[in-house]
């Protein structure tokens, strides 16, 4: 069957035009405590599609913590490289739940693996996934950067500025930074700006080090707000105060 394209029409009202989401693998898992919740999934798609509505090219970096952490199995004795690599075929189980979720729901989406894996997604290919987004597809990209010791988080930043986004939406369950986690600490402070610098200063877990260094170096903004919000996604990308916008221009 051929496929349609989806039409785009210009939006004055959009702060972004190209962004890259970054999913946690918990972010999937609902109210479970392992695994995928296909309620949540259907949900994640639905706020997705009204960003892709708006005409916005969406790429998407998602964890896999919700079956599998190279990191916390590297510390209990299992071999580092290994460890990583069966935390990158996590996020490809990931990748394909979402792309399922998108697609039932009229999305065209692409999934690129970091790792070869020809009969369940493309070969992750720079200039492909460009023509995808140009073309109002979805790509998910997956199996993180392909190579050990390195984060979906440093995934995220570094597809991101390969595709040329605009900023990275980092989708979590609180609203934005806060000085200490608002869960542990009720007298936590929200920042609605902060710098790359301070993130790294005062040991801010918004995304890894590198990957704080990687958006610093090339300026590219992040966006932390709460992916549990309806609506979240589509007003950040307004240009409406949402979460905590991560950058290099502070206002004083």
């Amino acid at each position: 069957m051929k496929e349609k394209s989806r039409v785009k029409t210009p939006n004055s009202e959009l702060k972004y035009k190209r962004v890259l989401l970054k999913l946690s693998g918990e972010s999937l898992m609902g109210d479970r405590g392992y695994g995928i919740d296909p309620a949540t999934v259907e949900y994640m798609a639905s706020e997705i599609k009204k960003v892709v509505d708006m005409g916005v090219e969406v790429a998407i970096v998602i964890g896999g913590g919700n079956i599998f952490r190279g990191v916390e199995a590297s510390v209990k004795g299992m071999e580092r490289a290994s460890a990583d690599y069966m935390g990158m075929l996590a996020t490809v189980i990931n990748a394909l739940a979402l792309q399922n979720a998108l697609e039932r729901i009229g999305l065209q989406t692409r999934v690129q693996s970091a790792i070869e894996m020809r009969e369940l997604a493309e070969t992750y290919i720079r200039r492909r996934a460009i023509r995808h987004l140009e073309k109002g597809r979805i790509v998910i990209f997956a199996a993180g950067t392909g190579n050990p010791y390195f984060t979906t988080d440093t995934a995220a930043a570094l597809r991101a500025m390969e595709i040329g986004a605009d900023v990275i939406c980092k989708g979590t369950k609180v609203d934005g930074v806060y000085t200490a986690d608002p869960v542990k600490d009720p007298t936590a402070k929200k920042f609605d700006e902060i710098s790359y610098i301070d993130v790294l200063k005062f040991n801010l877990k918004i995304m890894d080090s590198t990957a704080i260094t990687l958006c610093m170096d090339n300026n590219l903004p992040i966006v932390v707000f709460n992916i549990k919000k309806a609506d979240n996604i589509k007003n950040l990308i307004k240009g409406k105060k949402v979460g905590t916008t991560v950058s290099s221009q502070v206002a004083k």
